[in-house]
């Protein structure tokens, strides 16, 4: 084809390839998109070939319609079609060299060969005896079947494009150079070499009168049939050329117009030329942006115009053109690469850049030639004999075996009229609450959305444990504007799933203390799989792990220590605003054991509650703590990021994790045989095993917490295993002993059937009973007030009713108690008892190794039908962290879901009512256990994190570089200026729904990832010069490389082929976070979004953001290219963005806002006012004929004079 820069962006990764500038090797991933429609009639055979599955269709006859569709090689850009002129196939060749023939309508493949090992097929031409094909720099030909019968090399520098079969076996093949090649099939020699004027012969067509050469420039020249000398030519375009047809006494152009400074815009206008009288007639105009044209005619010349995005429209190249003559091409948002016609005009061929080729005909029995010869197919494989059966064996299905129906009977499956007679289902009664809210317009009903039923959704069955909280309302997303519900539900309200509501401003309007008025932070619940949240603020919530973690720093790209490392120092600082687990959570999703334990869900199962969050956060539970285990018990001890100081944690070989909650277990076997084999092995958490009970018995016998406690860790069983004495398997008794204490013991409490559901509510009914009696017996206490450290500063705390002392009523569904006493002694082994909260051992017991363990943690999952469940968790919060964020000491149980933080008493902690607050893990921490570990933090992120790295790219050269690492001399300080803009990739599309309102909701917003990271100096002799430019390399599906906003094109991130300097993601934060920590203050636009993306936090007077330095109270946010535009007169992000620039500008916008601010506040607000102002008159867009000079305009050169080396 010609020149593409003027196509649509999307088409960049493909684009090259057609005009032979693209490197090797590219390899275009599979698109997620691909239509399923396409692969529903597609088989893959063992080579994974597509084997398209025939299906009837139905076409209208006379109108163009899709026939059929294959996926020839799916991801793989289709870069030639073409029609067989002898046979009825339909030849396709492919970015990777690879060509393929479908046969008939049915599209049924014939063949599939490769013909060049790297480059693209340009262009196919069928002769009588084989097919001919064109690559950059070859031509080959080969049988329809694949054998080769000829290959004609050139040399190096040629870029052939173009075919065009003369009379009398005689060939011109055109290309980006000077001349024109004619080559004699019969020889296989080259007869002659014809010069052109013009250089770029790109598309070759014939008449009985001239050849038609269409030329990279725009230009159509005509030459003689004999000769090769031009006889005319037409100017068609002033940019490029995209295709041309002949038909008569007509020539029909379409191509591209030049617009500003090399910049090509798709022309709307088609050029028609007179070939009687050499001139041009009244240009067409259509209403797509065409890329390929061709002549159909029928009864007069009519003309289909293809664009690139699948649009078709027919017209009349002398007439005007009819909207109602689009059709579309589906190819589910991929790119049209190829376009040809048949000779019989009744069927047209589309490639696109998924790897599919289109069939659209416009008539049902369609055939690609007047008269085609017959096409010589494979004769099947006939079977002689069928095999013989042997019935007798067991994995024989009997449905092989030929049973003629001899008997009169009818079959069992042939059930009578009464029982196959369908029954229509009545509709389900409307909701209520729909009832009660509608308001009616006429005959029409309009009521908000309760909620109370999945979208698009009608379940007719409906689950018996719904219908007795039928009219139950989900927690409202927002406070404002909600109604109290007016029905009640078993579920608290603070118990039920949060979900954020967002608006036109995405979170900066919704009222997150609503949920939180604490000053610790939650975590979002958008991300995939942040059902873990609630277990990440518990292990926040363990001072030794907070401390071991942040201490921690490895050069593995995907560590889930140097994560949560990262994640918890935010939490540090946030004054209760909520965070992001979503770096965390990228690397979790990449760890194989993850995968391999079920522990990754799809966004689905999470949507619709299918998971089983009950068993999947004990089993995450599990994993976090062995992971976190390996990852910290490295031999050399965790050492900065390529540097050389260790932490003052772990720096021997035992892992912080084992001795926080590791305990040496005793694994004996014992056969009957009399032969004991005992086993060593440190286990981190233990698991509840519930008494069977007995079948006669109808009721559950009571049991003592501590009892099934200590049954669980020293657990006894007997299980077929092997013994080496009897030499077979033998019914053995395993027994498992301890043989010392954890810190903080880890309990996963396995209550994943009705069965330990009802254990537990039978064991919490005895207790409470008991404590019934108890308080009978004893006088009441006076109740004791909340303290008010629990409130954000200068805010009233309302919490009647709370108290701290425990009544019998809040023991009501409590059954594990608030502390234990252990201890393992030489005679009785482990030793487990309830002990009374608060009262302190003797010194003989302490002496004898006995320790108290206080209840600290407690996760549930909430049983919820309508949402599908959540899980929460209650976190007794020490000392420390209240010292550290209210200036106060004292400890508290708080309750944590989500974002949602509130404090509760000590006893709801405890409490699980089966019917909807499952336990799932349980936590006991040795009193006063975390005075045996050092707790200070020492940040182990170093300078030379900002030191010169290697790029993960490939291709990179040191000559591409586009910054200038710092030297060890302009190591940042606090203060110092730094500009910062980053660019964002799409991984997920947001989720929304239109009201019948017309307004928009959105349910789920996009996932972003950040693709580049731009840092510029702020001051000094090198200010304005970047030291970060790092492009981040992500192993995840990227959707939308927005590279009209972002300026990252596919490829970029790949390391296989990107020419950037590419960085891992940890690599670029380590940076970043180095620079936080140092005190540096940033200067950027909208850098709010671009630290949420990043998963930073930054503190406010750190953060210099021009959105808001140039913005006036209750008026809109300017951009930075408008901005840039008015206040420095630069013209900015005229076609994409480019971070170097945005961090640049924001730079100058800041120094010109200083700058004004001298004059004073009113002064200032003049100027803004002028702002405003102008903004409105132009409708806040730059005018195109006052464009300025880039970096070259008077007022740019002036800021940064040392950038222009650059």
């Amino acid at each position: 084809m010609m020149n593409y820069d003027g196509l649509n962006p999307g088409l960049g990764e493909y684009t090259p390839g057609l005009h032979g500038s693209l490197e090797a090797g590219l390899e275009p991933s599979l698109d997620p998109r691909l239509d399923p429609a396409l692969l529903q009639g597609v088989e893959l055979d063992p080579d994974g070939i597509a084997v398209p599955v025939p299906e009837s269709v139905h076409i209208l006859e006379g109108m163009f319609s899709e026939l059929s569709s294959v996926a020839a090689e799916v991801g793989i850009p289709v870069t030639a079609t073409h029609f067989d002129f002898q046979e009825e196939l339909l030849w396709m060749g492919n970015h990777r060299g690879h060509a393929s023939s479908f046969f008939g309508p049915t599209m049924g493949r014939y063949s599939s060969f490769q013909v060049h090992m790297t480059d693209d097929i340009r262009h196919i031409q069928s002769v009588d005896t084989g097919v001919l094909f064109l690559t950059k720099n070859n031509l080959k030909c080969l049988t329809r079947g694949g054998l080769i019968m000829f290959d004609y090399p050139m040399e190096e520098s040629t870029d052939m494009h173009s075919l065009l079969l003369t009379d009398n076996n005689m060939l011109l093949m055109g290309g980006l150079q000077s001349y024109v090649v004619e080559v004699d099939l019969n020889t296989v020699q080259e007869t002659q070499k014809f010069t052109v004027e013009v250089p770029g012969v790109a598309i070759m067509r014939q008449s009985n009168r001239f050849f038609f050469c269409g030329h990279t420039s725009g230009k159509v020249s005509l030459r003689d049939l004999r000769t090769f000398k031009m006889e005319h030519e037409f100017d068609a375009f002033s940019g490029s050329l995209s295709d041309f047809d002949v038909h008569g006494n007509l020539l029909a152009a379409c191509g591209f117009s030049s617009r500003g400074l090399n910049a090509l815009t798709c022309d709307r206008f088609l050029m028609v030329y007179d070939l009687r009288m050499m001139r041009a007639v009244t240009p067409l105009q259509v209403h797509v942006d065409p890329l390929f044209l061709r002549f159909i005619p029928t009864y007069t010349s009519r003309l289909a115009i293809i664009s690139q995005t699948g649009q078709c429209q027919f017209c009349e190249p002398t007439g005007l053109a009819n909207l109602a003559d689009v059709f579309h091409v589906n190819t589910v948002g991929q790119l049209l690469m190829s376009f040809d016609v048949s000779s019989s005009k009744q069927a047209l061929a589309f490639g696109d850049s998924g790897g599919c080729v289109h069939l659209w005909s416009s008539s049902p029995e369609v055939s690609f030639n007047g008269y085609s010869r017959e096409t010589e197919l494979a004769l099947p494989c006939l079977v002689d004999s069928l095999p013989q059966l042997d019935w007798n064996h067991e994995l024989l299905p009997l449905s092989l075996l030929p049973m003629p129906l001899a008997s009169t009977e009818p079959l069992l499956s042939d059930w009578p009229t009464s029982l196959a007679t369908p029954s229509p289902r009545r509709a389900p009664p409307v909701d209520p609450e729909i009832l009660r809210t509608m308001k009616t317009v006429g005959f029409i009903g309009y009521a908000p959305n309760p909620r109370t039923r999945p979208r698009n959704q009608v379940p007719y069955k409906i689950k018996e444990t719904e219908l007795e909280y039928d009219n139950y309302n989900q927690v409202p997303e927002s406070p404002i504007g909600r109604e109290e519900e007016p029905h009640l539900y078993m579920v608290p309200k603070k118990y039920r799933k949060v979900t954020i509501k967002y608006s036109k401003l995405g979170l900066e309007d919704f009222d997150f203390k609503h949920y939180n008025r604490t000053l610790f932070a939650g975590l979002e619940p958008h991300i995939p799989n942040a059902y873990c949240n609630c277990m990440i603020q518990v292990l926040y919530f363990l001072e030794p792990i907070r401390c071991l973690v942040q201490n921690h720093l490895c050069q593995k790209e995907f560590c889930l220590a140097c994560e949560l490392g990262f994640l918890f120092h935010m939490l540090d600082l946030s004054r209760g605003d909520p965070c992001q687990a979503s770096n965390f959570l990228r690397a979790f999703r990449t760890i194989p054991e993850a995968s391999a334990l079920g522990l990754i869900l799809a966004d689905s199962d999470e949507q619709t509650g299918k998971a089983r969050l009950g068993r999947l956060i004990q089993s995450w539970n599990r994993f976090i703590l062995t992971q976190l285990h390996q990852e910290t018990q490295e031999q050399e001890g965790p050492q900065a990021y390529r540097g050389s100081s260790t932490s003052p944690l772990g720096s021997s070989g035992e892992s912080v994790i084992g001795k926080l909650f590791g305990c040496e277990v005793e694994n004996s076997s014992l056969c009957r045989c009399g032969k004991e084999t005992v086993r060593s092995s440190l286990t981190l958490l233990f698991t509840m095993h519930y008494q069977d009970q007995n079948p006669n018995e109808k009721t559950i016998k009571e049991y003592d917490f501590a009892d099934i406690l200590k049954k669980s860790i020293c657990l006894e069983q007997s299980t077929q295993a092997w013994c080496e004495n009897c030499e077979k398997y033998q019914p053995t008794v395993q027994t498992r002993n301890i043989r010392c204490l954890p810190d903080v013991l880890v309990i996963n409490c396995e209550v994943n059937s009705v069965k330990e559901m009802e254990f537990w509510r039978a064991q919490a009914e005895y207790a409470f009973n008991k404590a019934l009696k108890k308080e009978a017996d004893e006088p009441p206490k006076p109740k004791e007030p909340l303290p008010t450290e629990w409130c954000l500063e200068d805010e009233l705390c309302s919490v009647e009713g709370l108290t701290f002392d425990t009544r019998a009523e809040d023991l009501r569904h409590v059954w594990i108690p608030l502390s234990l006493k252990m201890g393992i002694s030489k005679s009785q082994g482990l030793e487990i008892s309830n002990w009374p909260e608060g009262e302190e051992l003797s010194a003989e017991e302490e002496a004898e190794g006995v320790a108290i363990y206080d209840l600290t943690v407690t996760v549930s999952h909430v049983l919820d039908a309508r949402t599908g469940g959540n899980l929460v968790a209650h976190i007794k919060v020490g000392e420390t962290y209240h010292q550290r964020k209210e200036g106060v000491t004292h400890q508290q149980w708080y309750l944590f879901n989500d974002f949602l933080i509130e404090p509760i008493d000590k006893a709801e902690a405890a409490q699980f009512d089966v019917n909807w607050k499952v336990p799932a893990v349980l936590y006991y921490a040795r009193r006063n256990y975390h005075t045996r570990y050092d707790l200070r933090i020492k940040n182990p992120i170093e300078a030379s994190v900002l030191l010169t790295e290697a790029s993960l790219a490939r291709k990179q050269r040191k000559s591409h570089a586009t910054f200038i690492p710092l030297m060890v001399s302009e190591m940042p300080q606090a203060g110092d200026l730094v500009g910062l803009d980053a660019e964002f990739v799409t991984l997920n599309q947001e989720e929304a729904e239109l009201r019948s309102d017309g307004t928009k909701s959105t349910i789920k917003p996009s996932q972003m990832s950040v693709a580049r990271i731009t840092c510029v100096r702020g001051q000094g002799p090198n200010e304005g010069v970047p030291f970060i430019d790092d492009y981040i390399s992500t192993q995840e599906q990227v959707v939308d490389y927005l590279t009209q906003y972002s300026g990252i094109k596919p490829g970029d991130l790949d390391a296989k082929i990107s020419s950037k300097h590419l960085t891992t993601l940890k690599s670029t934060y380590l940076k970043l976070r180095f620079l936080i920590d140092t005190g540096v203050r940033f200067v950027g636009h909208g850098l709010q979004k671009d630290f949420r993306v990043i998963n930073l936090l930054v503190l406010k007077d750190q953060v210099i953001d021009t959105v808001y330095l140039f913005h006036m109270p209750r008026k809109r946010m300017i951009s930075l290219r408008f901005l840039a535009w008015y206040f420095l007169d630069l013209n900015i992000q005229s076609e994409t963005h480019d971070s170097i620039e945005d961090a640049r500008t924001a730079l100058q916008l800041y120094r010109k806002y200083l700058e004004l601010s001298r004059g004073g506040a009113d002064e200032f607000r003049k100027v803004l006012k002028g702002l405003y102002e102008k903004g409105r008159k132009l409708d806040w867009k730059v005018p195109e004929s006052d464009t300025a000079d880039g970096q070259g305009s008077p007022k740019s050169t002036a800021v940064f004079p040392s950038v222009m080396g650059m």
